[in-house]
């Protein structure tokens, strides 16, 4: 058995991109980025009037006040093609190009405009609402790093880029094998008297999706070797990431680890030091990645996101410590001392402080709901007191 911290660097060994691919770029939200964005233009293009007013000469301002005559107007996308002389201006609107000859803009609401003059009665300030051509940035400026996740903001940039296509990691496929004669479907469970609905591959497939993976099915299996290693071969064509939850403890029906053996399972490793969780495993099947979770709904998410989430984020391109922000947070109440096992507390965060969650069993739901933190207590660390700082992390 090793320890989490043990566990995730045997995840970083294995956990690389598993390809590149070119996307045009309304399809690229949420992807990670594999090559560079570099600008092919500059921004803004040329000088252009960060506001809605009159493109002047600098040298018409010398006393107040001034009338000068409007010979034009110019608009963004619509450039004015002549120049300014002395004693004239241009009517101009934000973001369009600044005449040849205005060295200033005066904003609209510091002129008195009268049919062709406008009068400037006073003097407008030192602020002169130009945006200088490449004050943003210039072509050739790398805006964005292999790596980054496209979120709303890096697609602004990606497009203000002038490009059309980007460079991306593949997206790791995800296909979730349930196992037990126990789990029925939601909404199907209250006609069989034994069964309980089967929850757990639901939220792995949404926290999958939430680390840039595609969960592309969920098989619900019975404890039945020959069934399992059929479905486990079959897994392995769909998907370059299977998820196994069940079946990793010593019952006679827990087969998780079994129904791979016969397709070259090789075991990263198969236990960690960790409350919940222990029984959490990771291989390889024929090049691809099998992580087997427990069964129990709290057990399987907090190994999801301990290790599972670091995984996939590795798999599709980010560096894995994307998923494991740890930070410091004050305690809201007080933490037990911990055992001989690593633990990772569910808690929520109130008024900036971690609430320790006080039902803590592994087959947990509805308190697994109101968790949003998954608080971490090193292995014989003491009792901790409210108002204590420990380590949190986003769940």
């Amino acid at each position: 058995m090793i320890s989490f911290d043990e566990a995730v660097e045997l995840v970083r060994s294995v956990a690389k991109p598993i390809g590149i691919e070119t996307i045009p770029i309304d399809r690229a939200a949420e992807r990670v980025l594999a090559s560079p964005v570099i600008a092919q233009v500059d921004s803004p293009r040329s000088d252009v009037s960060a506001m809605d007013g009159y493109a002047v000469r600098e040298d018409d301002l010398h006393s107040f006040p001034v009338a000068l005559d409007v010979t034009g107007e110019s608009f963004a996308g619509s450039v004015w093609d002549g120049s300014i002389a002395p004693g004239t201006c241009v009517r101009i609107f934000t973001g369009a190009a600044v005449p040849p000859g205005a060295d200033r803009v005066i904003m609209q609401e510091n002129v008195r405009r009268e049919g062709d003059a406008a009068t400037i009665d006073a003097q407008p300030g030192e602020a002169r609402h130009i945006r200088k051509r490449g004050s943003d940035f210039a072509a050739g400026d790398e805006l964005l790093p292999v790596g980054r996740r496209l979120d709303p903001r890096a697609i602004v940039a990606a497009a203000a880029a002038d490009l059309n296509e980007l460079e991306v990691f593949c997206r790791p496929r995800v296909h979730i094998l349930s196992t037990g004669d126990e789990l029925a479907g939601p909404g199907s469970a209250r006609a069989r008297a034994d069964a309980i609905p089967e929850s757990v591959s639901f939220g792995i497939a949404a926290l999958a999706r939430d680390f840039g993976a595609e969960a592309t099915g969920r098989t619900r299996l019975r404890d039945d070797l020959a069934i399992m290693e059929s479905a486990a071969a079959e897994s392995l064509q769909k998907a370059d990431v299977i998820v196994v939850t069940g079946g990793a403890s010593v019952g006679e029906k827990d087969f998780a680890k079994s129904m791979f053996e016969p397709l070259g399972l090789e075991l990263i490793f198969s236990k960690v030091a960790i409350k919940p969780g222990k029984p959490v495993w990771i291989g390889l099947a024929r090049g691809k990645l099998v992580v087997g979770l427990p069964g129990n709904p709290t057990s399987a998410m907090v190994t999801g996101r301990l290790l599972l989430a670091p995984l996939l984020a590795g798999v599709g391109g980010q560096p894995i410590d994307t998923a494991l922000r740890w930070r410091r947070m004050p305690l809201a109440s007080a933490m037990p001392p911990c055992g001989a096992r690593e633990t990772f507390h569910r808690a929520r965060t109130v008024n900036g402080a971690a609430e320790i969650l006080s039902f803590q069993d592994s087959s947990a739901q509805k308190a697994l709901a109101e968790a949003d933190l998954l608080v971490r207590q090193r292995p014989g660390s003491p009792a901790l007191e409210a108002g204590s700082e420990v380590e949190a992390l986003e769940f």
